[in-house]
């Protein structure tokens, strides 16, 4: 069993052994002599660090055309650094190699789809994608600019906050039917800031909501901590009046998930009481702040008692005729699907649309994974999230027995992404640039700790 498992987790593969028996790499030799001659790229990871600043800053108040522009310039980048990297012993994360699987089934779906010109523009984006993901994780292997990137979003994300709660008292015009007339809360203004969608928005402030808690114990000065409890207390207004359900959920389960792991990492130094009474303590303490606010916040208990309402909320009802017609696309492609992208989607989709139920994605990142790529593309994908909850633990468990404070941007990361997830149980913004890029720069978080563990290890072996 333990041989399958690490099979299965891909902890045995090493890229050097690949790369003595490659000819390719060896008829790159050349790059590496010019990259070693450099002055400019001694300092690669400071020059990705600019790109990926330049990407995680502006995504939210630029075209989507720049941020693709900026993905390409990271992906040039980090492909050069790779094709002159040394032949010194290297240790990638196994999440390098999940994530080239994904990839992999995603250019077979594109070449089988039926509509293969609409699937490649949507291959062409996940690979904008990919590129922030292999970038980040080779600059973010430094704690100093993984603190700096976070930090970049963070300020990025509050610019953003503080506008969507300047549309809450100032008046936000409503771009869509983004509230059911007939509901209770159809007066409700619900805020959307530079991301023209509310739930886009809730999306993107969900993980500074995360990083934020993270950011208070890691910043050390006092200055630094009061402006990330600012930061919290903005984000926090801001997703509130999103009034996104979807994210609202993402976000318990999220700070649940936070806070398991901070009484994990602090269980050794409590007092006996609190070692046996933290967990339930807290819990308790969630579950009922959560139903404390359900009962006595009016807007918050109608939004949250919708989830319930099944087709009489306008809502809920869209989003179950999308389900029922993306089913029945499913069922037709099942092993690969009809390509990746919005493109091959919505010239696919009205074929089996129910009547009147127009729709641009599938409303739910699961459904969208088994429309675009089959089930071969859904069972990498969530092999891949399991190897990053299993690479999570595992460096988790390290960083824990280092007693190290880098351990709380991997909390931070791997709360996102459970936020982001379960968000994506019922919309599909995790396929905007906005928040795909912050998806692939949690994941790359993760991915980063493999070898600075790997590292510590080394160190205190005998």
């Amino acid at each position: 069993m333990n041989t399958i498992w690490q099979t299965l987790t891909l902890n045995n593969i090493q890229s050097l052994q690949w790369r003595q028996g490659s000819l390719f790499w060896r008829l790159l030799a050349f790059l590496r002599q010019w990259r070693q001659g450099s002055w400019l790229l001694q300092w690669h990871q400071e020059i990705g660090a600019v790109l990926l600043t330049a990407v995680f800053a502006l995504a939210p108040f630029v075209p989507n055309s720049l941020t693709g522009l900026l993905a390409m310039a990271c992906g040039g980048f980090w492909l050069l650094l790779t094709l002159s990297d040394d032949l010194r012993p290297h240790r990638f994360s196994p999440i390098y190699l999940l994530v080239f699987l994904f990839w992999g089934v995603t250019i077979i779906a594109t070449a089988l789809s039926p509509v293969k010109m609409a699937a490649a523009s949507g291959l062409v984006k996940m690979t904008l994608y990919v590129f922030v993901f292999v970038l980040a994780e080779r600059v973010v292997r430094s704690p100093r600019l993984r603190s700096w990137l976070i930090a970049v979003y963070l300020h990025a994300a509050i610019v953003v906050s503080i506008y969507g709660v300047r549309q809450k008292f100032f008046g936000a015009e409503a771009l869509a039917t983004w509230v059911d007339p007939n509901s209770t809360t159809a007066d409700e203004v619900r805020v959307y800031s530079y991301l023209g969608n509310p739930n886009l928005l809730a999306a993107y402030i969900l993980p500074a909501i995360l990083f934020s808690i993270c950011a208070l114990v890691v910043w050390q000065r006092w200055g630094a901590k009061l402006l990330a409890g600012t930061m919290l207390l903005v984000h926090c207004a801001c997703m509130y009046w999103t009034g996104c359900r979807g994210a609202w959920i993402g976000l318990v389960l999220a700070i649940f998930v936070m806070a398991m792991m901070t009484l994990y990492l602090l269980l050794p130094r409590l007092p006996r009481f609190w070692q046996i009474w933290a967990f339930p303590l807290t819990i308790g303490t969630i579950v009922g702040a959560v139903a404390l606010g359900i009962l006595f916040v009016a807007p918050l208990r109608n939004r949250a008692l919708s989830v319930f309402s099944g087709h009489d909320d306008s809502s809920n009802s869209f989003r179950l005729n999308v389900w029922a017609g993306v089913q029945d696309m499913i069922q037709r492609r099942p092993i690969l699907g009809i390509g990746p992208g919005n493109v091959a989607f919505n010239k696919i989709y009205p074929l089996f649309q129910r009547p009147n139920y127009t729709a641009l994605s599938a409303y739910s990142i699961y459904l969208e994974t088994l429309v675009e790529t089959g089930v071969v593309g859904f069972a990498s994908l969530m092999w891949l999230l399991a190897l990053i909850f299993q690479q999570t633990w595992v460096q988790f468990h390290k960083l824990r027995q280092l007693k190290s404070q880098d351990v709380w941007w991997l909390v931070g990361a791997i709360a996102s992404i459970l936020g982001m997830l379960i968000h994506g149980f019922v919309d599909t913004v995790w396929y905007r640039p906005e928040i795909n890029t912050l998806w692939w720069l949690t994941v790359a978080i993760v991915a980063s700790y493999y070898r600075q563990t790997t590292a510590a290890d080394t160190a205190v072996s005998p």
